[in-house]
């Protein structure tokens, strides 16, 4: 796994902000530990240092994976998040909404969630 690059982390920590604001670096400095994001084949993982360390004792041509996948760069290099990141990210989302079961099931296809579909 290597260090993003400073293009890679500037795009990265922009989509972050548009969803937590200034609590991105609430994400990386927790009171658990230090808390750091890695990249292998354009995917970004969002690891603990110290699991970070182990990780670096295993080949690479072994290791799949290690974190949480927060999302990946396009090939245009745009940063996609992927739904594994929400649970990092939803306390600290600016802005949130509930919604009903049904409409929680057509947001996991991919559709929009209507008004109808949420709590008032």
């Amino acid at each position: 796994m290597k260090v993003l690059s400073e293009d890679r982390t500037r795009i990265l920590f922009e989509k972050l902000s548009k969803y937590i604001g200034v609590n991105v670096k609430l994400l990386i400095d927790r009171p658990d530990g230090t808390y750091c994001f890695r990249e292998k084949k354009d995917r970004v993982y969002y690891i603990s240092e110290r699991l970070l360390q182990l990780a670096q004792t295993v080949n690479p041509d072994h290791l799949v994976s290690a974190g949480t996948c927060f999302g990946k760069f396009t090939k245009t290099n745009k940063f996609r998040l992927h739904i594994t990141a929400l649970t990092y990210i939803a306390p600290y989302a600016s802005y949130k909404i509930w919604v009903k079961p049904s409409a929680e099931q057509q947001f996991l296809y991919g559709h929009h969630v209507l008004k109808s579909g949420k709590y008032l």
